[in-house]
């Protein structure tokens, strides 16, 4: 994936195995918990390609988060906020190799951000 790519959808919903249950079977995604992700089961869509996760639903989650790739969550977060953006989350490492963030643009959409390598 390159630079401005849609990475991964996060699903807020207020029931884990019951959001799994039903995007697994309205859409045949599979959906699994992968070692080190427990309580964040991850899906598959059968082009085995898109994917993302189904959250728990929080306040200030409500809304389905797509993530997007940058070369660097700290430049890209520099550049919104010199746009009229501000940080949701600041940048947070998921393993060795990736991080994320998530910025907020000037109408209050949250967008995710993704740095790294898929998987670690």
């Amino acid at each position: 994936m390159a630079h401005g790519d849609i990475t991964h959808i996060d699903i807020p919903v207020a029931d884990l195995a019951a959001g799994a249950a039903f995007y697994a079977e309205l859409f045949g995604w599979k959906i699994a918990e992968p070692p080190g992700f427990e309580g964040y089961p991850m899906w598959h869509a059968p082009n085995g390609i898109s994917g993302g996760g189904l959250a728990p639903r929080s306040e200030g989650f409500a809304q389905p988060r797509s993530y997007v790739e940058v070369d660097s969550i700290d430049e890209t977060i520099a550049q919104a906020e010199a746009s009229g953006g501000s940080v949701a989350m600041a940048k947070s490492p998921i393993d060795e190799t990736s991080a994320w963030a998530v910025i907020v643009d000037p109408d209050g959409n949250h967008i995710g951000l993704y740095e790294g390598t898929p998987g670690g």
